[in-house]
């Protein structure tokens, strides 16, 4: 579905990711783990157009996303949840979930999504008219996510969804993206948490430095000594 073939991503002159290939799979969950600073994020960049590759390709549903714009890319299925979550914190939390179906037309089908999110997300509906900068940080996460969702993602980009959450709130954005999963929505997973992380995979790979160091099927790399050294404590 989605495939990278040594692709290199830079700012300006500065390499974060060298030569990479990976590839995703229809129906899959995979995650990107690493240190800060690896070039987990910058390669979610490059795949939603954030950022052009230097070098090497990256194809979706085997369309090259070279020069495509972030729109555009959207269009074609793929949504980006990012780092921070980035909700639009001075609009209500409806309004940040219809801005998410900004390229449909689908009156009906925005508000059958709409109740799609609300039902995944209960504690939304009952937030529907609040400002989202006054959420919680969970509840945030849970807005951004429902977001991404509003475009009817076939491959949803996850960055660091638990980030500054507490462990009960993360567990269940963690059961959120399984259950997404089961219904249908690829997922690539970069995540701190890289306990929890291997757990919901299918596959992994290890970035450091820039390059993938090991992959695989996730739980076999969990159990692989220098990876549960380096990375799972």
């Amino acid at each position: 579905m989605l495939e990278l073939n040594a692709a290199t991503l830079a700012y300006g002159q500065a390499t974060a990711v060298h030569g990479v290939s990976l590839h995703v799979r229809l129906g899959e969950i995979v995650t990107l783990i690493g240190a800060n600073g690896a070039g987990k994020t910058t390669l979610l960049r490059a795949v939603s157009g954030l950022i052009a590759p230097k070098s090497g390709s990256i194809t979706f549903e085997g369309r090259t996303l070279r020069g495509l714009s972030p729109d555009k890319i959207v269009r074609l299925g793929l949504a980006h949840c990012p780092e921070g979550r980035q909700v639009l914190a001075s609009l209500s939390v409806q309004d940040n979930l219809e801005l998410g179906a900004y390229i449909r037309s689908d009156t009906a089908g925005i508000r059958q999504d709409l109740d799609m999110v609300f039902d995944l997300f209960p504690r939304l509906r009952e937030r529907a008219g609040q400002l989202a900068g006054t959420l919680s940080g969970g509840e945030q996460q849970m807005l951004a996510i429902g977001r991404a969702l509003m475009c009817r993602p076939k491959l949803l980009l996850l960055d660091e969804p638990s980030l500054g959450l507490a462990p009960i709130i993360t567990q269940g954005i963690f059961d959120i993206i399984t259950n997404l999963n089961w219904q249908g929505v690829t997922i690539l997973l970069v995540e701190q948490n890289a306990h929890m992380a291997m757990k919901i995979a299918h596959r992994a790979y290890v970035l450091e430095a820039g390059q993938i160091v090991a992959e695989g099927n996730a739980q076999e790399l969990a159990g692989d000594e220098r990876v549960r050294k380096a990375y799972l404590g």
